[in-house]
């Protein structure tokens, strides 16, 4: 009897799921035929996908994969379809177009934040939860296209994502170069006990006309000159650049 409960149950589960499947698939074929005949109305691919997600927002995902299955050249224009539609949706078409690979992670990233600065600190949450090996990259895009509020950015991310602490750093500093001190500052204040790894990936990710900056940084934050001046030199610093001045 026991077995008998357990077949019928798996029974329920597989017919469950392929009536999931076909209701998927039915979805899709729909939205398909919606596009297709906007498409041929000479509508643009965006603004169709705008008009879909702006009746059927809950739609997103399904919107997002069958435009790009059939105009996937035409992924930029989709991208900006459903965010005119809905802002809101920037961090689901992150995580769509992603998953598509369509285009680099960089490019993806920097025409939501373009479109949608708002949602910065979202969209950057969403990249690197999803493309954990480009944190570096994610922060460079970000934080170039929106630099007035970078500085606010990379203190949440650094928060959310302590472990890609050193990462984070490196891609701001790549990002905005001039402002090391700053990013120096605000790494040593989130995470003292790291003061070494920081100081020497900075000195590491900038040019040498800052390293003595960045020891002075360090120094000025509570760090001792001597492990600030030893971290530097591990970054690749000449002893000369090491000087006090």
């Amino acid at each position: 009897m026991k077995i008998y409960f357990v077949l019928l149950l798996l029974s329920c589960i597989s017919i469950n799921s392929i009536a999931q499947d076909a209701a998927l698939e039915k979805q899709e074929l729909f939205i398909a035929q919606l596009i297709n005949q906007q498409v041929k109305q000479q509508i643009s691919i965006k603004n169709s996908v705008s008009s879909i997600l702006t009746r059927y927002p809950e739609q997103v995902e399904s919107v997002l994969n069958v435009a790009l299955t059939n105009y996937p050249e035409k992924y930029r224009q989709i991208m900006l379809g459903a965010l005119k539609a809905e802002p809101v949706l920037a961090c689901d078409v992150i995580e769509v177009l992603l998953n598509a690979n369509v285009a680099t992670s960089e490019e993806i990233i920097q025409i939501v934040v373009e479109a949608e600065p708002a949602y910065a600190q979202e969209i950057i949450n969403t990249a690197m939860l999803h493309k954990p090996d480009d944190i570096e990259h994610i922060v460079r895009v970000v934080v170039s296209t929106e630099p007035l509020h970078s500085k606010s950015i990379i203190n949440d991310t650094m928060t959310s994502f302590p472990e890609k602490m050193l990462s984070i750093l490196t891609g701001v500093i790549k990002a905005l170069p001039e402002q090391v001190v700053v990013w120096v500052k605000s790494s040593l204040k989130l995470f003292p006990e790291h003061s070494e790894q920081i100081v020497t990936t900075a000195v590491y990710s900038s040019q040498s006309v800052h390293t003595r900056d960045i020891i002075n940084a360090a120094i000025n934050s509570g760090y001792d000159e001597k492990l600030a001046i030893s971290a530097a030199l591990a970054g690749g610093a000449k002893k000369e650049e090491v000087v006090k001045r």
